[in-house]
């Protein structure tokens, strides 16, 4: 059965909702409705709120929810489920509400597993205000991810990039940070229950996080009872997935460009976020929306080109007219909108329009919705000249450079200062050897429209190294690693061997590419130095490239280091699609950026080593 994440991840919040009790799955809910009230913090609501509705919490007997950091009047004889991080101003506050006996019984849930001091706190915290009978159950429950979509999601460790690559961060920081990533890497994994074959390319981010949770995989699997007895029962070996972790630095070059496709550019232009969306309305106002699988539209065409999807939306809306207009001819009505006021005709025929009245109101809500959508994305793309921002881009790419005129060009043209900022980043990126006088023009260019070029300046830094590591003999190339090393931190090893990507005219993503080989399990020179970790094996074995673990592999999870985007994942999704038997790839990231935030980071990192100019890109258009 192939992996679902959303669905598991769904299913472990409804037990947890109803007191970590077995739910019946033809009912739904528990065998009795136990009314509660919901206690969450801030990283657990974004956990909560792309899975479950308000009204999927009143069907599981949750009257009231709140915040933890807000103030709560006590309500007597309810049973209260905490949802929360394992942090202590967070057992602080459970201690506090405790005391004061603001409920009858507390259900504590913990996003990922409590640390024993913590744990040791919360007993003595407890003792001490004379409240400890008021605790019923502590749990773990490994959910320290938010899920999007079925095959998408996200650990939201805010500013990952800039924290791995700082050139001032020190061995304990970098430490730190990659426990974090594997800390939400092993939630998703026991979640699917999940045992996988990890590959991943030496040195940096990736093969830390790849190193650690083959440790943190091996210790648990120790245990008589642990989180993957239910999903051990894999008979061979191929059944198990493939865990492919990459670091941002392997191609940087997608989380910069612009893309033309529905899903990016609905997020990249209009901020979607945890599947939500706010829109100008016709009326001025703002609207909310929802993007999720429960939208078909949204479905069925996020991956189409925005030309398309405004083609799809005129036949939708021309299709849903002329149903309109068969169910007012066959019942009499001559109105040009359905409205039901004018129903006569025979029973059938009356009986038929009011069934199929809901079903055309909802189609209806559905084009609106995207006519509003595709509107403003139109007044965006035209304001911006985005359509020509993505294909001189992608264009770049795949020629390898771009005309001089053409290039100024953009960067004295439409657009907001980011837009011509991430335009010039692609120009390096793209371009294999650039001369300082044309970089110079660009930079000229780049001020005279008061960008701050922190973020060019420190892409062009990486890029000069790479190109002094490659020409280097081996000799000097030590030297320059040593040089490096101080320079960028963590960064070096990873960076170093992205730049063949940074580089590559292939139309299709690196990325994509190297999970299609890794999946298919051939030899292939791209990937066969690629490390494999297996948890399940004596440690002598793992590292080593044993012919049972190159697949080839029928699931994949995808694991992007330093910030992900809808981009890298619609490719995934295409790839499988485009293969038969069907295959099926997860994609997850340690958070989602548009190019505008990864940029900013970029920028962060140029300003921490001291490059670049004060102007601020994102300040104003």
């Amino acid at each position: 059965m192939a992996l679902n994440l959303r669905q598991k991840q769904t299913e472990c919040i409804i037990r947890m909702l109803n007191l970590n009790q077995a739910v019946s799955s033809a009912a739904g809910t528990a065998n009795e409705d136990v009314y509660k009230i919901l206690i969450y913090d801030r990283f657990c609501q974004d956990i909560l709120s792309p899975l479950i509705h308000v009204k999927d919490l009143r069907k599981h007997g949750v009257t009231l929810y709140f915040l933890l950091d807000k103030d709560r009047n006590p309500v007597h004889d309810v049973p209260a489920v905490y949802f929360l991080q394992p942090t202590p101003p967070n057992v602080q506050r459970v201690i506090s509400d405790a005391s004061r006996a603001l409920y009858d019984s507390f259900h504590l849930n913990f996003s990922s597993s409590i640390p024993r001091p913590l744990l040791e706190d919360l007993a003595t915290g407890t003792i001490n205000s004379d409240s400890i009978q008021r605790i019923s159950k502590v749990h773990d429950q490994y959910l320290e991810f938010v899920t999007l979509e079925d095959n998408l999601f996200s650990l939201a460790n805010k500013n990952c990039y800039v924290q791995l690559n700082d050139p001032s961060a020190g061995d304990k920081e970098i430490e730190e940070i990659i426990e974090k990533i594997v800390g939400g890497l092993f939630c998703v994994l026991a979640t699917l229950a999940v045992v996988p074959i990890i590959r991943c390319p030496h040195g940096g981010p990736a093969e830390m996080v790849a190193s650690l949770l083959d440790q943190r995989l091996r210790d648990h699997l120790l245990a008589k009872n642990n989180l993957f007895t239910e999903g051990g029962n894999f008979t061979s070996s191929f059944q198990r997935p493939i865990l492919c972790i990459f670091d941002r630095n392997f191609e940087l070059s997608v989380a910069i460009q612009h893309d033309f496709r529905y899903k990016p550019l609905v997020h990249d232009v209009l901020g979607l976020r945890l599947n939500r969306l706010n829109v100008k309305g016709e009326k001025g106002g703002m609207k909310s929306y929802e993007l999720d699988r429960s939208d078909p539209f949204w479905t069925a065409n996020g991956s189409l080109e925005f030309p398309e999807v405004a083609v799809e939306i005129e036949t939708q809306l021309n299709k849903y007219k002329k149903d309109v207009e068969e169910v007012n001819r066959r019942t009499g009505g001559d109105e040009a909108e359905f409205d039901g006021t004018d129903l006569i005709g025979n029973t059938k025929h009356l009986m038929n329009a009011v069934n199929s009245l809901p079903e055309l109101t909802e189609r209806k809500q559905v084009i609106d919705k995207h006519t509003n959508i595709a509107t403003a994305l139109l007044g965006e793309i035209k304001e911006r000249s985005l359509d020509s921002y993505a294909k001189k881009e992608s264009d770049m790419m795949v020629r390898g450079g771009i005309d001089r005129n053409e290039l100024l060009g953009v960067l004295k043209g439409k657009g907001t200062k980011m837009d011509k900022l991430r335009f010039a980043i692609m120009y390096l990126i793209s371009t294999e050897s650039i001369p300082s006088s044309e970089i110079e023009v660009v930079e000229a260019a780049l001020k005279e429209s008061e960008v701050d070029t922190s973020a060019f300046q420190y892409v062009k830094k990486i890029k000069a190294l790479n190109l002094s590591l490659a020409s280097a003999n081996s000799a000097s190339r030590s030297n320059i690693v040593d040089w490096a090393e101080k320079l960028y931190g963590q960064s070096i090893s990873a960076v170093t061997a992205g730049m063949k990507n940074l580089l590559s005219n292939d139309h299709q993503l690196a990325l994509t590419r190297m999970v299609d080989a890794l999946m298919e399990g051939k030899p292939n020179p791209e990937v066969d130095s690629y490390l494999i970790f297996d948890p399940r094996a004596p440690k002598s074995a793992s590292g080593s490239s044993g012919t049972h673990l190159k697949g080839p592999f029928k699931e994949a999870i995808v694991f992007m280091v330093g910030g992900g985007n809808y981009v890298e994942y619609g490719s995934l999704q295409e790839l499988v699609h485009r293969q038969q038997p069907a295959k099926h790839v997860i994609y997850g990231t340690t958070e989602i950026l548009t190019g505008d935030e990864f940029v900013e980071q970029l920028g962060l990192l140029g300003q921490k080593m001291g490059l670049g100019s004060s102007h601020n890109p994102g300040s104003s258009r």
